[in-house]
């Protein structure tokens, strides 16, 4: 059973705390420039609540509880690496992609927003992004993590499997994409695609924060 979560949206069509992801939802899906956040815990939502969005901004409000048997399983994150990650306001909607030091946070790529793209699409990109961002550094043995299995796939396939439709609002968005898959078919990279593990890691450290 899925725990309970709570969600504190500090700029939207309501602010406050919501109990429902679908009544958050609504408070924030085509808001221009909506903040919000989730929270395990009512206390810690009404805390946030009463605080600003920068003090949450990036920062992890999960708290996985493991197992020994899971933290032995998924063991720990290679600091040595970088992550990446999207934000898309609907579904299609404005989509934003970044990349960071994954031991500390700090930013080193971000692109965005885009009219019309997918979480999917955004993740593709911010692959192939810290792809080419190491290659360019020769910087090959270093890994790359990412929590979405889709967009490690279509690292591997080359290609952006994504179904939405293209027109003259995400044009850009379409051209990014094309860049991208030729990048990926007339170049070779050694660095290990990982799969970020949320459950025992909590949130990626490239999360936008959003969720």
């Amino acid at each position: 059973m899925a725990k309970k979560k709570f969600y504190v949206v500090w700029k939207g069509r309501k602010t406050g705390v919501f109990t429902s992801w679908n009544v958050c939802k609504r408070q924030i899906d085509g808001f221009e420039g909506a903040q919000y956040k989730s929270f395990t815990s009512l206390d810690e939502a009404e805390i946030a609540a009463s605080k600003t969005f920068e003090d949450y901004k990036g920062k992890n409000t999960k708290k996985p509880v493991l197992s020994s048997f899971e933290k032995e399983k998924y063991g720990n994150p290679n600091l040595e690496s970088i992550a990446v990650d999207a934000a898309c306001s609907g579904n299609p909607g404005k989509l934003e992609y970044r990349g960071v030091l994954t031991h500390n946070q700090k930013e080193i790529f971000r692109k965005g927003p885009f009219e019309k793209g997918t979480n999917n699409i955004g993740e593709f990109l911010a692959l192939v992004h810290g792809i080419a961002f190491l290659k360019q550094r020769n910087k090959g043995n270093i890994p790359i993590y990412s929590d979405s299995k889709i967009a490690m796939s279509w690292i591997t396939q080359k290609r952006c499997k994504t179904n939405i439709n293209f027109d003259a609002s995400n044009k850009e968005l379409l051209e990014l994409i094309k860049r991208a898959e030729k990048w990926l078919k007339e170049n070779t990279f050694k660095n290990p695609i990982l799969k970020w593990e949320t459950k025992a890691w909590g949130e990626i450290p490239a999360d936008f924060g959003r969720k």
